[in-house]
């Protein structure tokens, strides 16, 4: 048990560690090359709607960097490769045992970290490059673009676990009972996927994205210790270490954004360990934030479209809401963070309870 827990904290603190310190170099070459947007999203987008300006901080974005996320996804690389080199450099039971690289449990997840990391770390370089034009129309063309590779990643880790793990069902809370969805297992996945990325919109105001993922990570860190994947406690707690560190230069002021490379990453594997943790049917209570905002933009879009152009909310996604009613930026935020952390241990709790 000790050892466990050893396995669990030590990695998340030395992430930590090697975030904080590599950060400084990355965000000079950040700055260096110049890597945030040319054109903000009012100047992109024809929306009339008023609160829109009222919540976006057009000069800060086109001013700071949108490739923070790096700095999460190259510390949880840094840090995995170094406790294995040490695990085969010197090895002995207590190395062997640190090392959390495992085929069985986070080989799947780490690859999903990083394939859609570096996906969205090319779709940050475009848009940073002005490889696309400032109109909707190609905006809206890119988000199509990016559905369709997640679609894609979806459909490539989602046959990974029907063909190669023999996944093909999920977990019903507090029924002790599994639902084999057999073939549709694939579409379920990418359904579950999909949603989990829509959720990316969260990244819009310093601090948000960064503090409510890294505690949705460490829930699942507890979750890992608890069913005994203790390799998959150990990535999740690196993951939210790593964000931490992450978060560390970007409160506000932020030092630069998390952008696709950050989101696309972080939402794949967050799927992914739901589904290896057979808790995919309590990720929406675990992640409530996550669940409201992608609940808010359905809403919004739904509405707009069927109900006379009719508007639940002032402005979606839900945080942007708040703040056209007056709420300040840190309001939203530390609000956010305090009903992640609740949010959290119900979900930790429902998971404890329904084995």
């Amino acid at each position: 048990m000790l050892l466990d827990a050893i396995k669990i904290f030590l990695p998340t603190t030395l992430v930590f560690i090697i975030g904080i310190l590599i950060t400084p170099t990355l965000t000079n070459i950040m700055y260096k090359h110049k890597l945030w947007k040319k054109n903000n999203r009012a100047q992109e987008s024809d929306i009339t709607n008023t609160h829109f300006a009222g919540v976006h901080d057009g000069a800060a974005e086109i001013a700071t960097p949108r490739v923070g996320g790096v700095i999460i996804w190259l510390s949880v690389l840094i840090c995995i490769s170094l406790i294995w080199i040490i695990s085969k450099i010197v090895p002995s039971d207590l190395s062997a045992k640190l090392d959390f690289f495992s085929k069985n449990q986070t080989l799947v997840p780490l690859a999903a970290l990083l394939l859609g990391s570096w996906i969205g770390l090319a779709d940050d370089l475009i848009q940073v490059k002005g490889g696309i034009g400032n109109k909707s129309s190609d905006v809206l063309g890119n988000r199509w673009v990016k559905i369709a590779m997640v679609v894609i990643i979806g459909i490539a880790v989602g046959s990974w676990f029907y063909f190669k793990l023999g996944v093909s069902g999920i977990s019903i809370p507090f029924v002790h009972s599994l639902f084999n969805l057999k073939v549709f297992f694939i579409p379920f996945f990418i359904l579950v996927l999909l949603g989990v990325f829509s959720t990316s919109v969260i990244d819009g105001l310093d601090g948000l994205a960064g503090g409510v993922l890294s505690i949705v990570f460490a829930a699942y860190a507890v979750i890992g210790a608890v069913q005994h994947q203790i390799d998959i406690a150990a990535l999740s707690g690196v993951i939210s270490g790593a964000i931490l560190a992450f978060l560390w230069f970007n409160i506000p002021p932020a030092r630069f954004y998390m952008g696709e490379t950050g989101m696309l990453g972080l939402t794949l594997v967050l799927t992914v360990i739901a589904f290896l943790t057979n808790t995919v049917l309590l990720l929406p209570i675990i992640a409530l934030p996550l669940t409201a905002t992608t609940a808010s933009v359905i809403l919004q879009v739904t509405s707009y479209k069927y109900c006379g152009k009719r508007r639940v909310f002032k402005i979606a996604p839900l945080h942007h809401h708040f703040r056209a009613m007056g709420w300040s930026k840190e309001k939203v935020v530390m609000r956010y963070w305090v009903v992640s952390i609740m949010s959290a241990i119900i979900g930790v709790v429902l998971v404890i309870i329904s084995k």
